[in-house]
């Protein structure tokens, strides 16, 4: 079983859900983004999401598109995000997931990517502008190396599309709560429950939630629905507001325990395979 298999049962067996931040990679600094998984690995993550940064993050909002920026200028690349990854898993036993775009992963060489990720310590791989059903090379790689190929669905994705995506995805389905590109909203969009209920349905497969969550009252709304929560944005946005600071993990590290605190004991509602 792979670490995030295993880290969902467990999870699942104890009616939790998993907390999963999202960092970009080397932003403000590599050394800065390994204190902050540390950090939030201390502070109740159960799964952590790096970004590599990218020139062109067609999914991403502005903040992470300005962090992706501040981590390039700084002659961030996916192999260093792979050193940091090699780094973060002599200390850290939870699960680590990538978000990247096909080009990087394309230059690299698919099978080279496959193994090197695996060989660092890295547990999955999410890349943002590719579709499931032009993933196949990718993920004949993937699987072979032992890596998490996990796969997007969108708030338009009709009930079958969803399930072809379900039956592809491995580690988990990372559900797009919202239509457009990543930051922080007020308030979720209403059909969301909805649709989680559909794929419930459609997949005994984790659902984990991620765009526009940046409140503990977020997580507390998705909680019964999914089996985990992904925060991009805001923990990015902290992160610019603080950097160069001496209070930068600090200030991460409280948002963090605020947005695992409704996630702290056993949660009822909708049921959980």
């Amino acid at each position: 079983m792979t670490r995030l298999g295993a880290a969902f049962d467990a999870l699942r067996a104890r009616r939790m859900r998993a907390l999963i931040p999202y960092f970009t990679g080397g932003d403000p600094s590599l050394a800065d983004t390994r204190r902050l998984i540390v950090e939030a690995a201390r502070r109740g993550a159960d799964i952590v999401e790096i970004g590599v940064p990218f020139s062109d993050p067609l999914a991403d909002g502005p903040v992470i598109q300005r962090a992706a920026q501040r981590a390039l200028a700084a002659g961030v690349t996916l192999p260093r995000v792979l050193e940091l990854v090699r780094d973060l898993r002599s200390e850290l036993a939870i699960p680590l997931v990538f978000l990247t775009y096909y080009n990087p992963v394309l230059a690299f060489g698919l099978k080279a990517f496959a193994r090197s990720a695996v060989d660092a310590g890295l547990d999955g791989v999410i890349v943002a502008d590719l579709p499931p059903e032009e993933a196949g090379p990718l993920a004949d790689e993937t699987t072979a190396a032992g890596l998490d190929l996990i796969h997007l669905v969108a708030p338009t994705s009709t009930p079958a599309r969803m399930r072809r995506i379900a039956q592809r995805s491995r580690g988990f389905v990372y559900v797009v709560s919202l239509t457009g590109v990543t930051g922080v909203r007020d308030a979720l969009p209403p059909d969301l429950l909805t649709q989680l209920r559909a794929l419930r349905l459609i997949t005994t497969r984790p659902i984990c939630v991620g765009f526009g969550i940046s409140a503990p009252e977020h997580v507390r709304a998705v909680a019964p629905y999914a089996d985990g929560v992904i925060v991009g944005s805001a923990v990015v946005r902290l992160i610019e507001q603080h950097a160069g600071t001496s209070g930068l993990v600090g200030e991460v590290g409280r948002f963090i325990a605020s947005m695992k605190a409704p996630l702290q004991h056993p949660i009822n509602g909708a049921r959980i395979e």
